[in-house]
This record gives structure tokens, C-alpha cells and sequence, in this order.
């Protein structure tokens, strides 16, 4: 008796939370919805989480909210609405849409007999075209539409496979099954948002994800590299991931992945095609690409045979397919599967290439190019949603966006029915779909709205591969009839309830699958190139917060009042000028300038700006860089745009520099003691060198010349963080030759030119070198001879003009680097080595 009291107690107890929570939960009428059922209760598993949440407490569950949020933000996870220029931060929804085990493996079953139809439907329509012949698949549906690619036609991918990587959009039906509303055959994404969401709310709730018994993700994309892998000719492949750039919407996701698979991330200036293969522009040289997974269209992918306008892909990547040498996820021309045309026909077609009904049905469409259909849309038009066939615009709505016959007015549903009777082949009517409903968290309490959930499928040695979960989209409007990343939209994780306790499984590999190496892979010119500008970027803002702490010092300190500090003073005001940190300012109003210096937005040469310019250079290396230095990045990009605010006392402004001092050295310090001494690491330090030389110089020239009061050279020693060792080395004051020595030729001062000078002769003659045939290439050549400059210099008879020249050498050196490390054309050199192209 003693333990059903205690049962009934705590079912009461969990009735009462949920009466608490959910008091308001009302599910739109006719709308089927994951949270109730169609008995009009809760659905088991969601009590089961919600007893589990509400256990919390209320600000507990607060707490946990807000860092789910405060890692998104932190971790810089982002996403871009097409024709935005600015990233926004991911809009993670609080509650996961959660799914039992019985109805998961409805959905499972369904995805992977669709991903099959698929790939037997793309392999016909680009080999044999039976289907054509018999009549089951009327050509011009397939020919009508933009994404089949003619020279495509008859080549067929290494392994005969087309598909590697597939997803359905599927929402649940009036019947409660799940329904399929659109194919994503070309390049589907959402996985890797759907990974962060995983990572972001188990941690969380790790007890909570734990105790749900939750299936793990990471079993897919395990299978998945490992389909991509079995498909090279090599053992050991090069795997790259094709990006369309930084400035694409999912750009974040596709770095993401690349860093979590341990893929190689390219554009298409990156890549080129030489004897067949292709290969990836490295600071090495040429190095083949033995499998791409692409992110840009097909239409995009070579622009030599498809889109002449496309700057995103690579020249001859259609010869290379047709002759073998590159496997490329997904064959190009697989977009054709997308148009909404081919859903007319896929119940038919799974009959006719599998022999079985389809497991899960797509919206009912009805392709207006053939007779029959089209009489029947147009007597019906009230009642459909018309969408065109190809993805092609209806009247003057955007493509994609089907529209609904009811809500047209009289006028343009007339003009629709006259463009549907003289042109049918470019229309399909569809089912109105009205989106199943899943709980989200808003203001305490649980509310209804509309999701479309992702599923995703990925080929691997044994067969197709389901992912446990998939990539949902909310729409914060409870009438949305379609769903896609924008203003409102947020993203929820997918938890797939298992019945038992779930094994923990990683990426991390074994002893028995990995060889051990001790150097990283070749490094791509492109990537090479923005690590080289983050550290001269980085190097420059912190050369402008120097001359602005100096100068906001100078004004705080009385005792450094002198008859000749207002010169000096004024000196480094002209200078902030000269580097156009606030041209728009006079050097006669330092605290207007210092303000502008700090935190201006137009002027290029502002600390804002130029750690603007390093956020974006660090944006396109993403998957290079730890979370903690893009968090760093980001910390002091947004403490130089929160704190810009206005005029500055002089406090305040020496305040605000010194605090993005101290986050540069964190960013500088994590590099040094964190970052793998390869070809990245090499590239970043040389950029930092350069820069920092280039600095030394000029603070040298403008504080140093041959009539230099002692306040300049007290500055100059500020500017360079040498004051402590100059007085620990000579007892007395300043003097011209001293000051010189320690600032340009001393090597043992890390902020000296000469020291920068070996530093950067050591990088180089680390990097790899494109011949072996013994000859200095041009960079080495000018580090080792401006280090014999240097080194044989004499700090009493240095000149300006010598410095000028230090200064002009490491300009052209940093220009030979470029030239020699981050060639992009079409010209870039091969390796010449005796082992030739890799």
C-alpha cells in the first residue's frame, strides 16, 4: 500500500506541473499537433519530459535558457537571410521537438525507401531514360526544368551512385501520418545546424538529454565520412567540402562540419582541374582532391559547360567527371529531383522502379502539363495551392512560394487560370498544407506553432544511413503553410526517444582506424592568405590602441608635463591622422580624435575597423580557428562597438584601448601556446611579424630622427613595450643611440625589427618549398637579405633613411609572400618534386 500511495502522489504531482505549465496550450483546430494527440491528451513522452523539466524549477530552467543562448552568441554560430549582408546570431528554440521510437522508425523506413527511389530515378534520367520511353516520366518534366544539366547527360559517377547525402521536409498529415513535403536532392543543408543544436541543448540539460534516453547523432556522420571515403581510389583521400564563400547563408554550417569531419574546406578558386583531376591550390602546390561535397548549386559548379556567370566553380570539373577523376556528393543535375513537378509522379514511379507503395506519401500534385491535370487544377483552383513547376515564380510571388487559390483576388486568380490554360508545363497544383504544430517555450508557458522537419539520409558501404533526428524549423506564425530560416523562424533540436539507455559513441577514431601523424595536412592558398592578413590585421589595431593608450596617458600624466610634451603630444596625434584612424579629426583636438580613433566606423584605419577587418578575415578561416579565439575575436569587436559611445574623457579612453590590449595579447597568447606549429601557424606569425616590423619602423622614423627631444623617445618606448628592459639595461636617461638599437636592430628585443626579421626567416625556411633544386625562393631571398642589412647596421650611424628602407623591404616582402603562397589564378605553379602532383 505504502508504495501505491507514492505512486499516486507523484502522478498527481506530475498532473499538477503539467496542469501549471500547459494550462494554455491550446492546439489550432484541425491542426495535428506533437505535443496532443488525437485522443485530445498529451502524448506520454512529452509528460515524461516535462515532469523531467519542471523538476528545475522555474529559475533554473531560466538559467539554463540563457546560456544555451550565451554559448550560441559566444561561440559566434550564425546564419545569414539571403540578400542580408550581416550575420545574425542562431535562433535556437528552448524546447526540442521530441519523437517516439515507434513513430521514428516510420519516418526512418520512409526516408530510406525515398533516398533509394531517388537515386534509381536520377540514374535513369541521366543513363538509359526508360522511364521516358514507357511514358511513366514525360520528358518534358524533367527537360522543362533549369537544374537538369544536358552535358550531364550519360556520365556516369565513379560507383555508379549519384545520391551520397539526401533529405525529405516532412510536416505530420490530417491523418496523422507523416507526409513528405519537398525533396532536397542537390545540396541539402541544415545538418550541421542541427549538430549545434544537439551540442548547445545537452549541454544544457545533460541529465535531462541523458535520462530521455536520446539517440546520439554522431553515428551518422560517421557513416556518412565513411561513404565518402569508400568511394575515393585512395586509401588515404582528400575529402574537400565546397563552399560557395563566407557571404553565403549557411556559410557558418559548411565550416562547421568541415572542422567536425575533419574535411577539407575550398571554394572554387581553390580547386582546379589538371589531367583529368582535380586538385587544391596549396601553399605545396597542386594536391589532388579525390572527393568534393558540394554546397553550390549544380548550375554553378563549372562554368566552362554550365553557367559562364559563375565565379563559384571550377573550370573543367565536368571533363574531370566524365573521365573518373573525382567523386563529387551530389552528381551535379541532381537538383532536378527538387522541382516540385516530379512529385506528381513519385507514387508511380516507386511502384514501377521498387515494386512497392510508397511508405511515406508526398503532398497530393497534380502537374498541369498534361491535359486531364491541368482541367482538373483549374476546376479546382480554390481549393489548391499553385506552384510552379520548375520552382519558377506564380504571377508576382517570389519562386518557390506556392499560392493559395482562395486568397487570390478575383482579378489575379482569372490572370492565374488564363497563364495555367495557355502554359500548363510551368504550373503544379498542390494539396493546401496546412503544418503540424510542435510546443514551444514563449514568455513561461507553452505554445503551439507550425515546424517542418528535416530528415536526412546518407549513403555508406551497407546501405543508406538515417539520421536519429534532423534539422526542424518553427514558425512563429501560427498560420505559416511553409517554413524557412528568416525573421521569426527559429530552429529546434530533434530528439528521437529510444526505449533503453543510448551507447555513447564519438567521432574520435581508434587505434585500429587512424595512422599516426605528426603534421598537418597542406594548407589552402585561400586559407593561407586570410590567416596571413588576421595577423597583420590583428597587428595593426594593436599598433593603433598602443598610440592611442600612449596618447591618452600622456594627457592623464602631470608628470609627464615637459617643455617639449605638447610636441610630442601632437606628434602622436598627426600620426593617428596619417593611418586615416580619424581623418576627419584635427590633431589640435586630441580627445575628439582619440574618441574617433577608438571607435569610429567609417574611418578604415580605427582600432574598430581594423579588428572589423580581422573578424571577417578570422570569418572566412572559421574552421581553422579554436572557439576560444573567434570568441576572443568577438569580444573585442563588440567591447569597441558597445563603448564607442560619444566623447571620452581621457580616462576613459585609456581605459578602453588598454582593455582591447589585453584581449589582443589573449588572442596572441592563445595562437603562441595553443595553435600547431604548421604551415597556418607559420603564415599567421609571419603576418603578425611583417606588421609589427613595418610598425617599428615607422614609430622609429616619426619618434626617433636625429633632433628627438627625450619625451619622443620615452614615447617611442611606450609605443614598443620596451620601457622596462631599457632601464634594467642602462641606468641612464634616454639617449638617441640606445633607443634606436633596442627599437630596430637589438635581436633579442621581441618588438625590435630585427626580431621580427628571424622570426620570419625562420617561418620561411619551415614553409614548404614548390622545388627542391636548392635555390632561394623570392621570400627567402628577401628576409635573409634585409636580415644582413639589419644585422650589420650600427645604431649610431642609423639614418631615417636607412629605416625607410627596412620599412620598404618588409612591404616587399610581405607583397613576395603573397605572390608566393596565395596564388589564385589560373596559373598557380605545380609542385616540382620528384614525386610530382599528390
Amino acid at each position: 500500500m505504502i508504495g501505491a500511495t507514492d505512486t499516486m502522489t507523484k502522478e498527481l504531482t506530475a498532473a499538477e506541473r503539467f496542469t501549471a505549465l500547459v494550462s494554455d496550450y491550446q492546439p489550432l483546430p484541425g491542426i495535428p499537433d506533437e505535443f496532443i494527440g488525437a485522443d485530445g491528451r498529451p502524448r506520454a513522452h512529452w509528460l515524461r519530459y516535462l515532469d523531467f523539466l519542471t523538476d528545475l524549477g522555474a529559475d533554473d530552467i531560466g538559467r539554463r535558457f540563457a546560456a544555451a543562448d550565451r554559448h550560441i552568441r559566444d561561440s559566434g554560430v550564425s546564419y545569414r537571410i539571403y540578400g542580408d549582408s550581416n550575420e545574425r546570431a542562431w535562433p535556437l528554440s528552448h524546447v526540442p521537438l521530441l519523437i517516439e521510437a515507434g513513430d521514428w522508425r516510420e519516418i526512418a523506413e520512409g526516408v530510406e525507401q525515398r533516398a533509394e527511389l531517388m537515386e534509381e530515378i536520377l540514374a535513369d534520367i541521366y543513363g538509359e531514360g526508360r522511364l521516358f520511353a514507357a511514358g511513366d516520366l514525360p520528358a518534358a518534366a524533367v527537360t522543362g526544368c533549369p537544374d537538369f544539366l544536358h552535358p550531364l547527360h550519360g556520365v556516369k559517377p565513379p560507383g555508379g551512385k549519384f545520391l551520397h547525402i539526401y533529405a525529405a521536409d516532412i510536416g505530420r498529415g490530417p491523418d496523422g501520418r507523416w507526409w513528405v513535403l519537398g525533396d532536397r536532392a542537390q545540396a541539402p543543408s541544415g545538418a550541421g545546424y542541427a549538430l549545434v543544436n544537439r551540442l548547445v541543448l545537452s549541454r544544457a540539460f545533460p541529465a535531462l538529454y541523458r535520462d530521455m534516453y536520446v539517440e546520439r547523432l554522431a553515428p551518422f556522420f560517421q557513416a556518412f565520412k565513411l561513404g565518402l571515403t569508400s568511394m575515393a581510389q585512395r586509401s588515404d583521400p582528400r575529402i574537400c567540402l565546397l563552399t560557395p564563400g563566407p557571404f553565403n547563408e549557411t556559410y557558418f554550417e559548411q565550416a562547421y562540419l568541415a572542422r567536425y569531419l575533419g574535411f577539407l574546406l575550398v571554394e572554387g578558386g581553390d580547386l582546379t582541374m589538371r589531367d583529368g583531376k582535380v586538385h587544391v591550390r596549396t601553399i605545396a602546390g597542386l594536391k589532388r582532391a579525390d572527393v568534393i561535397w558540394r554546397r553550390i548549386d549544380s548550375d554553378f559548379a563549372d562554368p566552362l559547360e554550365l553557367n559562364a556567370r559563375s565565379h563559384l566553380g571550377v573550370p573543367g570539373l565536368v571533363d574531370a567527371l566524365r573521365e573518373g577523376g573525382v567523386v563529387l556528393a551530389n552528381a551535379l543535375g541532381s537538383g532536378v529531383l527538387e522541382a516540385p513537378v516530379m512529385m506528381s509522379f513519385m507514387p508511380k514511379l516507386c511502384r514501377k522502379l521498387l515494386g512497392e507503395d510508397l511508405r511515406l506519401p508526398n503532398i497530393a500534385t497534380w502537374w498541369c502539363g498534361q491535359q486531364q491535370e491541368r482541367r482538373s487544377v483549374i476546376g479546382d483552383i480554390e481549393e489548391l495551392a499553385i506552384a510552379g513547376a520548375f520552382g519558377n515564380p506564380v504571377l508576382r510571388f517570389p519562386r518557390n512560394q506556392p499560392v493559395i487559390g482562395a486568397a487570390l483576388t478575383p482579378e489575379d486568380r482569372r490572370r492565374l487560370v488564363a497563364a495555367i490554360d495557355e502554359r500548363g508545363v510551368d504550373f503544379v497544383g498542390q494539396e493546401v498544407v496546412n503544418l503540424s504544430t510542435t510546443p514551444v517555450w514563449r514568455d513561461g508557458r507553452l505554445i503551439p506553432r507550425p515546424f517542418v522537419l528535416r530528415v536526412y539520409a546518407a549513403r555508406t558501404p551497407n546501405g543508406w544511413k538515417i539520421m536519429p533526428g534532423g534539422f526542424c524549423r518553427i514558425s512563429d506564425r501560427a498560420d505559416a503553410r511553409a517554413v524557412s530560416m528568416g525573421e521569426g523562424v527559429q530552429s529546434a533540436d530533434v530528439w528521437v526517444l529510444a526505449d533503453k539507455p543510448v551507447e555513447m559513441v564519438t567521432l574520435l577514431p581508434t587505434d585500429e582506424t587512424v595512422r599516426i601523424r605528426r603534421i598537418m595536412g597542406n594548407l589552402p592558398s585561400r586559407a593561407a592568405d586570410n590567416l596571413f592578413w588576421l595577423g597583420r590585421y590583428l597587428e595593426r589595431a594593436e599598433a593603433t590602441l598602443r598610440v592611442i593608450r600612449c596618447l591618452a596617458g600622456r594627457m592623464i600624466d602631470a608628470d609627464a608635463q615637459t617643455p617639449t610634451s605638447g610636441w610630442t603630444v601632437a606628434k602622436l596625434a598627426s600620426l593617428l591622422v596619417t593611418w586615416h584612424a580619424a581623418p576627419g579629426a584635427s590633431a589640435s583636438d586630441p580627445m575628439k580624435l582619440t574618441a574617433l580613433a577608438l571607435h569610429g566606423e567609417k574611418d578604415y584605419g580605427s582600432a574598430l575597423s581594423l579588428v572589423r577587418d580581422a573578424r571577417r578575415a578570422a570569418s572566412f578561416i572559421r574552421e581553422r580557428l579554436s572557439p576560444d579565439a573567434w570568441r576572443l575575436i568577438g569580444d573585442v569587436n563588440r567591447a569597441l562597438e558597445t563603448n564607442g559611445k560619444g566623447m571620452l574623457t581621457e580616462a576613459e579612453a585609456f581605459e578602453h584601448a588598454d582593455a582591447a590590449l589585453r584581449t589582443i595579447a589573449g588572442i596572441s597568447g592563445l595562437a603562441q601556446e595553443n595553435m600547431n606549429r604548421g604551415a597556418g601557424w607559420r603564415l599567421f606569425d609571419a603576418g603578425r611579424r611583417v606588421e609589427r616590423g613595418i610598425n617599428a619602423c615607422r614609430f622609429a622614423r616619426h619618434f626617433a630622427n636625429k633632433d628627438a627631444p627625450a619625451d619622443d623617445l620615452d614615447v617611442l618606448l611606450d609605443l614598443i613595450d620596451s620601457q622596462i628592459t631599457y632601464r634594467s639595461r642602462y641606468l641612464m636617461g634616454v639617449t638617441l643611440s640606445t633607443v634606436r638599437d633596442m627599437v630596430v636592430l637589438d635581436p633579442f628585443n621581441p618588438r625590435s625589427v630585427a626580431f621580427q626579421v628571424e622570426r620570419l626567416d625562420e617561418h620561411l625556411e619551415n614553409l614548404p618549398l614548390l622545388s627542391d633544386d636548392g635555390m632561394l625562393e623570392a621570400p627567402k631571398r628577401l628576409v635573409v637579405k634585409l636580415g644582413a642589412e639589419i644585422a650589420t647596421a650600427v645604431a649610431a650611424k642609423l639614418t631615417n633613411e636607412e629605416i625607410l628602407d627596412f620599412e620598404k623591404s618588409l612591404l616587399n616582402l610581405a607583397e613576395a609572400i603573397a605572390a608566393r603562397y596565395f596564388l589564385q589564378g589560373p596559373n598557380v605553379a605545380r609542385a616540382d618534386k620528384s614525386s610530382g602532383l599528390a
